[in-house]
């Protein structure tokens, strides 16, 4: 993957900024975008699915046992979509450094972000020793 250098700031060790050019940030940036709208239908039909969005239930004298089943629904629904809203959120906060040119770029240390991560996980925004760091 072809890379661009660019006098500025202190990125590189050449002393010259390091980016992606346009034409590789752009299908980076639609695929983010559609994966936004994935994760969005998905955490819609996460909640349609939880057991605690039907009114209904309210209204019915239900079973110990159904009510713990409503319970465990609820629960898992809303870990999910948690996980869900967590993703979402990597996934803009790399848009948005798509946007500003910035993208590849380790949002802690300032170097590249190796490609083969980028391209298991397009969403990164720290390298993997800053990622390694953070879990600590």
């Amino acid at each position: 993957m072809k890379i661009q250098q660019q006098k500025n700031s202190n990125k590189g060790s050449s002393g010259k900024k390091l980016r992606f050019p346009a034409d590789l940030l752009s299908p980076i940036g639609d695929f983010l975008s559609t994966q936004i709208k994935k994760l969005e239908t998905r955490k819609k039909r996460l909640e349609a699915e939880d057991p605690f969005a039907d009114d209904e239930r309210l209204n019915t004298s239900a079973a110990i046992d159904a009510e713990a089943a409503e319970q465990f629904g609820h629960v898992r629904i809303s870990a999910l979509k948690r996980d869900v809203d967590r993703k979402i959120i990597q996934i803009r906060k790399a848009l948005s450094r798509v946007r500003i040119g910035k993208y590849g770029i380790c949002e802690k240390c300032g170097r590249m972000i190796d490609t083969d991560r980028l391209t298991v996980y397009p969403e990164a925004t720290l390298c993997v020793s800053c990622e390694k760091k953070r879990e600590r």
